[in-house]
């Protein structure tokens, strides 16, 4: 009998680990895991631990600037999971096996002065900075106007990226088409290997908040509704292009903000196509969910009258401006308290 992660992926889900500590890569690997994503709140977390204290001792010894050495700490943590996984992108021809490296959240802190041009620029340096010389790493640009600016030059420049911080249709659609765009303009538009990350419980608490006529049918099944819509308009677009390698949405954010929600609740609802990230709690839950079988649910919607509802009652150009606000928050804070805790690890250590 199939263990239940092993369940999930024998739906068509690939199961990615949203972490790169070492020891979760190399457990959730051995679970089915096929690729992983890195960002801020991972590294710190990892740092605290003490665990990396040599590393940062000869980073820190080499580097008089904090910011320089939580990249060169990044990049390491970042190579040493691309190894793990570097067998699935050879079986895989280049289909799998990722890890995702994110680019400066600090080019979209509320001090910055920068220009939306200006950051596209930016932004295209340094993902054509630290994509180079890997296979299996994507490069993680937000959907901002910044970011969006900057995905079209990065795509003709045969980077492989993940769209993060998506909410919302027009997001996808924006960053899919500038994708696209870029792509044709390789020598080889077959190379393409894009992902969009749709960000998903943190819709289901949005609406909780601000939408609280929603019924008990249509309330935390926004989230889900909205990725699946998402999900099949990628189906749609990309099913012409005769592309090798698969352009996908990962389903983001998987992890339930209520105690008294199943712990595989977007697991469940997701199951059966493209790439769920995973956080290492819900995988572990997840695997002991004792008996639990996964089925394809990906391409089913919840009734029509609950679409209805769904549509006429949640206003989604505000539900992306409030997450986006807040998910910039989350987005360049971590980053912040990371060169803090190099700082404070330099005054420890050195």
């Amino acid at each position: 009998m199939s263990s239940p992660l092993e369940s999930l992926i024998q739906t068509g889900t690939k199961l990615w680990l949203d972490s790169i500590d070492p020891d979760l890569v190399r457990q959730n690997r051995a679970l089915g895991a096929t690729g992983a994503t890195s960002n801020p709140i991972i590294v710190s977390d990892l740092l605290k631990t003490g665990r990396f204290d040599k590393d940062l001792e000869t980073l820190l010894s080499s580097h008089d600037c904090d910011e320089a050495v939580a990249w060169d700490m990044t990049d390491q943590l970042v190579r040493n999971a691309q190894q793990v996984f570097q067998e699935v992108y050879t079986s895989t021809h280049g289909n799998d096996g990722y890890v995702s490296f994110e680019l400066d959240p600090l080019l979209e802190d509320l001090a910055c002065e920068l220009s939306v041009a200006e950051k596209a620029k930016r932004y295209i340096e340094l993902g054509k900075k630290w994509s180079a010389g890997h296979k299996n790493r994507m490069i993680k640009v937000p959907a901002t106007p910044g970011g969006l600016a900057a995905l079209e030059e990065l795509s003709a420049a045969g980077v492989t990226l993940n769209v993060t911080l998506i909410f919302s249709q027009q997001q996808y659609e924006t960053a899919r088409d500038a994708v696209w765009r870029g792509a044709q303009r390789r020598s080889n538009p077959e190379s393409l290997k894009s992902v969009y990350s749709i960000f998903i419980s943190r819709i289901d608490v949005y609406t909780e908040k601000h939408v609280p006529a929603l019924s008990p049918a249509a309330q935390g099944q926004v989230g889900i509704v909205n990725a699946k819509r998402i999900w099949q308009l990628n189906q749609e677009f990309w099913s012409d292009k005769n592309l090798p390698l698969d352009q996908e949405i990962i389903f983001a954010s998987t992890g339930t903000k209520k105690p008294e929600d199943p712990k595989d609740k977007y697991v469940d609802a997701l199951a059966g196509s493209d790439i769920q990230t995973n956080p290492p709690a819900t995988n572990e839950a997840v695997q002991h969910l004792t008996g639990k079988t996964f089925t394809r649910k990906v391409d089913v919607l919840p009734p029509a009258e609950v679409l209805q509802e769904i549509d006429e009652k949640v206003d989604f150009q505000d539900l992306e401006q409030t997450l986006m606000d807040e998910g910039l928050r989350k987005f360049d804070d971590p980053q912040k308290e990371l060169i803090a805790l190099i700082g404070q690890k330099r005054s420890a250590l050195v």
